[in-house]
């Protein structure tokens, strides 16, 4: 069990909208033979990207959800996960980092380090996440690579070591990489594509890269004077004597701690320097570790092994609808420790009953496949009638709640308003579903008026979407003026009779979340403040982690 454990690979892909995220994800699936061509984000030809499933993705060129993504490369199987760039949904990004061992960031070469991905490694500190870096449309006019480096270094605060070493030739053409360990050159040739269809199962046509060999960068051979050109070698020649100053060695520890990240120059657009990242994650990305977890017996915190026998698994997403065609729901479980076959019983902690899931699913782009038996690491599907909730724990027998996956109090609010009265039913379906996925939050205020809650106006515009598409109802936003939430607990020491004077006070400031849990409401932070000051008994969380439900 052991080999099959550490032979398991679950990283994501993070970066700022626009960096080529999800054109890098295409080029990974291909190199992982799961699809015969790729397609770009916008595409004239009809033919879109493998991880958008969405038409709404297709129609915007964004990523709005988490895609999981599994395949075999070298000797690992691995799981991607692609996650929504946007900023709007960063939610389901950090739920998704959750079930990860490593992150492939992707930095566009001409804007350099962005906004969401400063939160997005915020995120990956926090969790002390190995990073591996991809710079970007090197093909484009780009910031010089020093310059690329030092800003990763000063604003995410880690330590750069380039694998790789972007050439330019005369004009400042980009000719390629110098690999600055096997000391030779990978030319880059514009237009190039390896994207043939080969013999049998669909899969590419893998060409033979041609490589020019430059053991002394100091002593170009004639073929690197010929292909770089004299004021090309020169410009390396100077890059050269900097990196032997400035770079240190790769240490596997430091890496592994998220406090180094090898770095690589490439495009994915033409499929330039993918294959050197893919390769580097896995021959050297961790495999699954220990997960924290509250033991719901004892109320104590422990570490759950990977190579724990017993089998423990959480739910970190779920989407409704992959497959408009047959309303499916299905939610992922990051397996933690264990292995699981297929029909296997399990202990639902949060029901307190036995479970069997009967298909346990692999996702192959768009294609799925039973998985007969997992393992810690692995990433499954299941299909849920809508009784799983995100952050549900299964194990065989013990009593456990992952720690980690939070519900961030929203910070916009909408009411909303359904235009064709008839369809009240699939509204409340609707929103209960997209909710429990966490593409929203859903709270009932007086009279059970609707509010949704996001923490980004694209949000809303999804939802909407989304109602209209896959449950058939047409809604509107009548406008809310909430300006915040806190989710309410009554502390060891607040008395029956103080939390009956909360009530009191501040019922028409009292909400309830889809999970029928407590909620503070106000227009004002003044309100809040106010509250905080009057009742210290009450406690008035930002997150939904380990709450109970109502």
């Amino acid at each position: 069990m052991r080999q099959e454990i550490e032979k398991r690979c679950p990283f994501a892909i993070i970066s700022h909208p626009d960096a080529g995220k999800t054109t890098l994800t295409e080029q990974i699936l291909w190199y992982g033979n799961v699809i015969r061509e790729t397609g770009k984000v916008k595409s004239k030809q009809g033919k879109f990207a493998t991880s958008d499933w969405m038409d709404l993705e297709k129609e915007r060129g964004i990523s709005v959800s988490s895609t999981v993504l599994s395949f075999e490369y070298k000797h690992r199987l691995m799981h991607l996960l692609d996650t929504p760039g946007h900023k709007d949904f960063s939610e389901d990004t950090y739920r998704t980092l959750t079930a990860v061992e490593s992150a492939l960031m992707a930095i566009d070469a001409a804007k350099g380090v962005e906004a969401q991905t400063i939160k997005l490694m915020e995120v990956c500190r926090l969790r002390q996440t190995p990073i591996v870096s991809f710079i970007n449309k090197m093909d484009r006019d780009s910031l010089s690579p020093l310059a690329l480096l030092e800003q990763i270094e000063e604003v995410l605060k880690i330590q750069c070591l380039p694998f790789s070493w972007p050439l330019k030739g005369k004009g400042g053409i980009f000719k390629g990489v110098y690999d600055l360990r096997a000391k030779k050159i990978l030319p880059f040739t514009k237009g190039q594509s390896h994207h043939e269809e080969g013999e049998g199962e669909g899969k590419g046509k893998k060409e033979e890269q041609t490589f020019l060999e430059y053991p002394d960068p100091l002593k170009p051979t004639q073929e690197v004077l010929e292909f770089l050109g004299e004021e090309g070698v020169k410009s390396f020649q100077e890059d050269w004597d900097l990196l032997q100053d400035t770079f240190p060695e790769l240490e596997l520890e430091l890496f592994l701690q998220g406090k180094q990240t090898p770095v690589f120059f490439g495009s994915a657009l033409y499929q330039f320097g993918v294959k050197e990242v893919l390769s580097f994650i896995a021959d050297h990305c961790p495999g699954p570790s220990s997960k924290k977890a509250i033991d719901l017996v004892t109320s104590q915190e422990v570490e759950i092994s990977p190579y724990e026998e017993e089998f423990s698994g959480v739910v970190f997403k779920i989407q409704a609808n992959m497959d408009p065609k047959h309303r499916d729901r299905i939610a992922f479980i990051r397996v933690c420790s264990g292995s699981f076959v297929k029909g296997q019983k399990l202990f639902s902690c949060r029901e307190k009953k036995e479970v069997r899931f009967q298909s346990p699913l692999f996702f192959q782009a768009r294609e799925r496949t039973v998985s007969e038996e997992s393992y810690a690491g692995d990433i499954i599907g299941i299909h849920d009638t809508g009784k799983l909730q995100i952050g549900d724990t299964f194990t065989e027998k013990r009593p456990l709640k992952f720690l980690g996956i939070p519900h961030f109090a929203p910070e916009l609010f909408q009411y909303v308003q359904l235009l064709d009265p008839l369809k009240s039913k699939q509204l409340d379906k609707g929103l209960e579903q997209l909710s429990e996925e966490g593409a929203v939050q859903v709270f009932f205020g007086i009279g059970g008026r609707k509010i949704l809650g996001a923490i980004g106006a694209l949000q809303f515009e999804v939802i909407k979407y989304r109602l209209f598409h896959e449950y058939g109802v047409k809604a509107d936003y009548v406008s809310c003026p909430l300006q915040g939430i806190r989710w309410i607990i009554f502390k060891p020491e607040c008395s029956l009779s103080k939390q009956e004077e909360f009530r009191k006070a501040y019922g028409s400031f009292l909400v309830s979340d889809g999970k029928k849990r407590m909620v503070f409401s106000y227009t004002s932070p003044w309100d809040l403040k106010l509250a905080q000051e009057k009742f210290p008994q009450v406690e008035f969380l930002a997150t939904a982690e380990g709450l109970s439900y109502g």
